[in-house]
């Protein structure tokens, strides 16, 4: 009988090179991804570390100026408050000047013999109460105001004859 006698090749056989080759690059280039992944992760969990300092800082500083505006909220307040009254003020003061004007023209407008015993003004809408002497100054103011250009439409209510005191009258103006 024979024997059988086994023999161990320790030289690399040109069929295993290629494997060999690409499983040393591919366990090389394996490591070498898995280094830089590994760094890029580390990288990313240091810096979410900063992010979130960051964002406490942000919302410190936040809080630290909800403070400062809710400490001037009384005095802004007061300010705006102030502001509306001076606003409404002005809107009074500039409409108010327009009346006095236009209460001295109609109040130019009555002749001798003509006095007014009642003047009532409202936004768009004038009443006058009237005792005049005689009918040429009721005619006379009558004409004036007609021609008075902010008059636009007047209306002649009433007219009472009274011998002791003369002709009353009750006039409505609108105006613009």
């Amino acid at each position: 009988m024979e024997k059988k006698t086994f023999s161990i090749n320790l030289l690399k056989n040109r069929q295993g090179a290629f494997i060999d080759k690409f499983t040393d690059w591919a366990l090389t280039v394996g490591r070498l991804l898995a280094i830089i992944t590994e760094l890029i992760a580390l990288s990313a969990f240091l810096y979410r570390f900063s992010l979130d300092r960051q964002l406490i800082d942000l919302h410190s500083k936040i809080k630290q100026q909800e403070l400062i505006v809710k400490s001037y909220k009384s005095s802004e307040d007061q300010y705006r408050n102030l502001q509306d009254r001076l606003a409404l003020a002005s809107t009074f003061s500039s409409s108010g000047v327009g009346k006095i004007k236009i209460f001295q023209e109609i109040q130019n407008f009555a002749p001798e013999g003509l006095t007014l015993s009642s003047l009532i003004m409202n936004e768009s809408r004038i009443s006058m109460n009237a005792i005049a002497q005689d009918t040429s100054s009721l005619n006379l103011f009558i004409n004036s105001l007609k021609t008075y250009p902010k008059i636009r439409k007047l209306n002649l209510d009433n007219i009472q004859i009274k011998p002791s005191r003369g002709l009353i009258v009750s006039f409505t103006a609108d105006f613009q």
